[in-house]
């Protein structure tokens, strides 16, 4: 299993969740701005967090469906280095988005069945990463932390024009396996490394991030 896999683990709610992450060895942090998410942060709790984290991690703020005012207010205050759009957002809303903010942008795209991969390729035209995940029930509150995963043969073999990331019911038990399978460099976790939904446990972060890693060594 190569090495050079980055993790991102998604949905940290304190400085001890990010220190853990930090720890483990995770590439990416991210900071949930979604009300309905049981990860959800306030900006001010987000502004705490991302102050803390090291140089050299990037810093991941998923909103769903945000408007300007929105966004304004939480990039005011937290000095993230992403945004990651998880709802709806239409091409021409991503475009926007990362025009306005001159931040990059991770696009969320549901997959359920060959039908949804189309919407990959329109979307790897507008954003700078794409986060390939398991698209939620049709009565999900949620547009992702659902814990779902979706059929990786699916995107076997596939490759888009910008980086992208697996995500959708990983843990540290298939991760490897979805890695393989897949081909991914780069993977997300949320609810994988819970206890309880919003709740993240340092032991489980740190087994993702070695089994993603394709070692059992703690890094230094």
């Amino acid at each position: 299993m190569p090495s050079d896999v980055r993790v991102k683990i998604c949905g940290l709610r304190d400085q001890a969740m990010m220190q853990a992450a930090v720890d483990a060895g995770a590439a990416y942090v991210g900071l949930v701005f979604f009300p309905k998410s049981p990860r959800n942060v306030t900006i001010r709790q987000a502004a705490a967090i991302a102050g803390e984290v090291p140089v050299g991690l990037a810093k991941v703020g998923l909103v769903v469906n945000a408007d300007d005012a929105q966004l304004d207010a939480i990039l005011a205050d937290v000095p993230l280095d992403i945004l990651q759009l998880h709802g709806t957002e239409t091409p021409a809303r991503v475009a926007a988005i990362r025009a306005r903010y001159g931040l990059p942008v991770m696009k969320a795209v549901g997959v359920a069945d060959a039908g949804d991969l189309a919407a990959l390729d329109v979307y790897a035209q507008v954003a700078d990463q794409l986060l390939v995940d398991a698209k939620p029930p049709k009565d999900a509150d949620l547009p992702g932390g659902n814990g779902l995963a979706f059929d990786w043969r699916l995107i076997a073999g596939r490759r888009w024009p910008v980086p992208w990331m697996l995500a959708g019911g990983l843990t540290a038990d298939n991760v490897a396996a979805a890695i393989t399978l897949t081909g991914a460099r780069q993977v997300d976790v949320s609810s994988g490394v819970e206890t309880v939904p919003g709740i993240k446990d340092p032991d489980m972060i740190a087994a993702f991030c070695q089994a993603a890693h394709g070692t059992n060594e703690t890094p230094d």
